[in-house]
């Protein structure tokens, strides 16, 4: 599906994107960064894993990203699998991060800006619950942050509908195959690239401007 012209086209027309179904501007919440470098981990699930590693790689203060599966009851599954929508796992990525840098309330916040939180089981012309919009937090305070963060967004009714973005305690990260990393820099002419993951990474870059690493 990923791979499909039409589909891609569509998706230009069709794209489910944060921008077309806020009301107002994500608020931020109150951000807490440590005074001495630490790493931590958020692991995040918000449609193709392929847009979401692209849109975290090019923030400071985020170390690795990695795209894999989580949340599903098969083992060591392979993307094929999980395409079938029958392992309950969601693509994901695994992100680590300087806790010094940036805080977990602004991976959230720019988690809250890569994809349309008001669907659950797809993004654009991607569907199925692989696809979920999803949070597995890591610690009780990850776990507290994100749903302080998703009441507020509900409350302010910054989305056109609710944000139903699940919330779920982490438990096992399976790595995706290899060639799935680094993907949209090591595939960026092939079609889905261009016409879905790009203009998600060019709204990315707007919103962040001040937050990117700087440019090599």
């Amino acid at each position: 599906m990923k791979q499909n012209i039409f589909c891609a086209l569509m998706g230009i027309i069709s794209l489910s994107s944060c921008a077309q179904n806020q009301k107002k501007e994500i608020p931020t919440m109150e951000t807490k960064t440590d005074t001495i470098s630490q790493l931590d981990t958020a692991t995040f699930g918000a449609g193709c894993f392929w847009c979401v590693e692209a849109q975290f790689q090019m923030l400071d203060g985020v170390i690795k990203v990695e795209s894999g599966f989580s949340g599903g009851n098969v083992k060591n599954p392979s993307y094929r699998e999980v395409c079938t929508g029958t392992t309950g796992h969601a693509e994901v990525c695994n992100i680590v991060y300087d806790s010094k840098k940036i805080s977990y309330e602004e991976m959230l916040y720019a988690f809250w800006q890569t994809h349309d939180p008001t669907q659950l089981n797809r993004q654009g012309n991607d569907i199925g619950t692989q696809y979920r919009s999803v949070i597995f937090y890591h610690s009780e305070n990850q776990k507290q942050l994100a749903e302080q963060y998703k009441k507020k967004l509900n409350d302010e009714k910054v989305f056109d509908k609710p944000v139903v973005t699940e919330i779920l305690p982490f438990t096992v990260f399976y790595k995706a195959e290899d060639y799935h990393a680094n993907y949209y820099k090591n595939n960026g002419e092939e079609s889905y690239c261009q016409f879905v993951i790009k203009p998600k990474v060019e709204k990315f870059q707007k919103v962040f401007k001040g937050k990117l690493k700087p440019a090599k």
